[in-house]
């Protein structure tokens, strides 16, 4: 299968789908953090014709998630979802656009699932909607307990909220877990 990864420039998932013997690509403004010659540093937009088969896309959440809501709004920012829906209505028959729990004021259509980090193998909540065309449901691979963390001032947080990294880059890397459950379900 001919597949495109859509604002990945970590290339986790391009590669277990290319380990899968899938041909593959990822698509990013910036470069790749791993070293590949099937990563694409461009605007998505530009490749979208290209014949591909699936297409899991990450279009930039920053302004357009739930969390971000009330700086909006302090801000008096319109939110542009142009990038989202180009990409959710792309003319590819299996589609996944993956984003956080996006704010009612974005207006997005209804995500298909949510899914989980601790739900393929890893001890973190980091709740994630995908919007699914042509694809199933995808499916729990290791469940596992979540962590807490006590702060000093006695209060308990899950392990995805309170060791969040605080650079946009370092929180949208994919789990290898997650990366893994779509190239098996889905390749």
């Amino acid at each position: 299968m001919k597949i495109l990864i859509a604002c990945e420039m970590s290339g986790i998932i391009r590669d277990a789908f290319r380990a899968k013997g899938h041909d593959a690509w990822s698509c990013d403004l910036l470069p790749t953090e791993r070293s590949s010659n099937y990563h694409i540093q461009d605007d998505v937009l530009k490749h979208l014709g290209k014949g591909w088969d699936m297409m899991i896309a990450h279009p930039v959440c920053t302004y357009i998630a739930r969390t971000r809501s009330i700086w909006n709004k302090r801000e008096g920012r319109q939110i542009d979802t142009s990038l989202f829906m180009s990409l959710l209505n792309a003319d590819i028959p299996k589609i996944c656009v993956e984003n956080p729990v996006p704010s009612k004021a974005a207006n997005l259509p209804p995500y298909t699932q949510t899914i989980q980090p601790y739900e393929h193998g890893h001890d973190y909540s980091k709740r994630t909607c995908l919007w699914l065309k042509g694809l199933p449901k995808l499916e729990p691979t290791d469940i596992v307990d979540i962590s807490y963390i006590t702060t000093p001032n006695g209060r308990r947080y899950t392990k995805g909220w309170y060791e969040t990294p605080r650079n946009s880059v370092d929180r949208s890397r994919t789990f290898q877990g997650i990366a893994d459950a779509m190239a098996n379900q889905w390749g």
